[in-house]
């Protein structure tokens, strides 16, 4: 395991340096899930929850809470991004919602933290506009499945 980065020499964090770095084409790819009961489930795929178009508005935030990460995380570097996805599913093997956010930019730092906030903000936005109803939802699973670019190069989860 490499050295941590965010702390300099004598112990204190302090943000990186990327100066020297070349800018290239970077992206990254998370993802994350939220379960819930199966009546929840069925008003958010109808378009029936009182607060509206539920996974319409989760995506939006997800985008917002991509290009917020360096207001929400100390020391992360505040980036351009080119393009940020945010694909959503029902569940296969229970009950509740698949989010996966893919984010793109040319710089010279990567998009895994944008990538990660975004998974967790969509998320967040499904559970804020059901909570009335299914105070018991879950989210889980957050991880980072890819990323590519930069020095360190591709990085695919096993």
């Amino acid at each position: 395991m490499s050295e941590l980065t965010h702390f300099n020499a004598t112990g204190d964090a302090h943000m990186v340096d990327v100066s020297e770095k070349s800018v290239t084409s970077r992206t990254a790819i998370a993802s994350g899930i939220i379960t819930m009961q199966q009546e929840t489930l069925d008003l958010i795929l109808q378009g029936n929850a009182k607060k509206g178009d539920v996974l319409g508005v989760a995506r939006i935030a997800g985008i917002m809470g991509a290009k917020k990460t360096p207001d929400l995380i100390p020391l992360c570097h505040p980036l351009a991004l080119s393009k940020v996805d945010i694909e959503m599913a029902p569940l296969t093997d229970a009950i509740g919602i698949s989010c996966r956010a893919t984010v793109k930019t040319s710089g010279q730092t990567g998009v895994e933290m944008e990538a990660l906030t975004a998974v967790q903000v969509t998320l967040l936005t499904i559970y804020d506009m059901c909570k009335a109803v299914d105070r018991g939802m879950v989210m889980g699973d957050i991880q980072l499945l890819e990323k590519m670019g930069g020095k360190s190069g591709h990085w695919t989860r096993n």
